[in-house]
């Protein structure tokens, strides 16, 4: 008699739909913005194994680096610069399938090969970024920009 295996398997979306109203849980009693980013980070990285799940503040004409998971990263980016400095600029998140592709893109390490970055607003005004790499090609699509654009919103 064979034992046939059975591999379950959750789709991006599914994650994300558990992960939100634990999120939420979690920071909604929550009034310092650092702490609420950390676990944001932190709760990404921890679902989905990110290569690098982190933020970056808006601080004058500069994005700078705050609570993130994963390897070493920039200190600080310049308004317009790279990924998040152009999500910044543009004000809306940008979805990069491969980075090497991109103009301007910023190599904080060499093993990232895709990135999405959000744009968190407060008010009408950005004070951050939600910056999340891959070291995959084509990693994120727009399941990954219509929920993390919810997380945020939380923030």
């Amino acid at each position: 008699m064979s034992e046939s295996l059975i591999i379950s398997t959750v789709s991006k979306k599914e994650k994300y739909e558990e992960l939100l109203p634990q999120i939420e849980s979690l920071i909604d009693s929550e009034d310092d913005l650092i702490a609420k980013m950390a676990i944001v980070a932190a709760a990404l990285r921890q679902t989905f194994n990110f290569f690098w799940a982190g933020f970056y503040r808006v601080k004058g004409k500069e994005l700078v680096l705050s609570p993130f998971q994963g390897d070493i990263a920039c200190l600080r980016i310049g308004f317009a610069k790279g990924v998040c400095g152009t999500a910044w600029k543009e004000r809306k998140t940008i979805i990069v399938p491969n980075v090497d592709e991109f103009p301007g893109h910023i190599a904080c390490s060499n093993l990232s090969k895709s990135e999405i970055v959000i744009p968190v607003f407060c008010g009408d005004k950005i004070i951050a970024v939600l910056d999340i790499d891959s070291d995959s090609l084509n990693s994120f699509d727009e399941t990954d920009r219509r929920y993390l654009e919810k997380i945020v919103s939380l923030i």
